[in-house]
């Protein structure tokens, strides 16, 4: 991939012709939300540092969330800088909903959010890109124009073989704690970064050791229905949150650390 068309961006893009000779490696699911200071005092970066869990990069890609006030999750996302803009690669069913919310956040603040139809998000599962930040066999991911083809179910299908959990079917739109989501195992937060919304019971938490259940990707044949978030039968495998008391050891990763 290539460097954004600008010089200045530090995500990786991919260009057209670069595409045109890959397998496909389009996430349509996925949109891109691009963030843009309006004048020339006026920092993204900060906006964003004051509300997500993950400290804003200047390079590179982060897993982060926007919380509730109680610490539960109502978005998951990628954070990629672009210059004095930033860019969200955001879940593409949610993708305005999470416009709408960082625009009720921006208050009177000079920034343009909206949604960047120019840009798509791409994975392969090897070859060059970005290593997504939350674990590294989960290949890698960049920001480029839209390609050709679809792999959002070969993602799909690679991501809950590794146990990895993320969008609104799975996480629970609002009802789950974003550390019982698996967030400090998947690099989803920082412990030492200053103030983000739901911030203080997620710190707490922490603190207290305190995590009593968490999403899974379970095996179909070991489902328990009171628990389930989303089935996918055709994988053979459910996405449910349980008391870590609960967790079959077929659904416990070595990346989750020891028990």
């Amino acid at each position: 991939p290539n460097p954004s068309p600008s010089g200045e961006g530090l995500y990786f893009v991919a260009s057209a012709a670069y595409l045109s000779h890959m397998p496909k490696t389009s996430l349509v699911d996925r949109a891109v939300i691009r963030l843009s200071p309006l004048e020339k005092d006026e920092d993204v970066r900060v906006f964003l540092q004051a509300l997500v869990t993950n400290d804003v990069p200047a390079d590179g890609a982060v897993y982060a969330a926007l919380l509730n006030p109680q610490g539960k999750a109502l978005f998951d996302f990628f954070v990629w800088p672009d210059g004095a803009d930033m860019l969200i690669d955001a879940e593409g069913a949610r993708a305005d909903a999470l416009v709408k919310r960082l625009i009720l956040y921006r208050l009177r603040r000079n920034i343009s959010i909206g949604t960047d139809p120019s840009l798509a998000v791409h994975w392969s599962g090897e070859g060059s890109g970005h290593a997504d930040p939350r674990l590294a066999a989960l290949g890698q991911r960049w920001l480029g124009p839209p390609g050709d083809g679809d792999a959002s179910t070969a993602y799909r299908a690679h991501r809950l073989s590794l146990g990895v959990t993320e969008g609104a079917d799975e996480l629970g739109d609002g009802t789950t704690l974003w550390l019982e989501c698996n967030a400090a195992e998947l690099n989803g937060v920082s412990f030492t970064k200053g103030c983000y919304v739901g911030q203080e019971n997620t710190a707490r938490m922490n603190w207290r050791s305190t995590v009593n259940r968490r999403l899974m990707v379970v095996p179909l044949s070991q489902a328990d229905p009171a628990r389930q978030r989303a089935a996918y039968p055709a994988l053979g495998l459910v996405v449910e949150h349980r008391r870590v008391e609960n967790i079959p050891d077929t659904a416990w990763r070595t990346w989750m650390g020891v028990r």
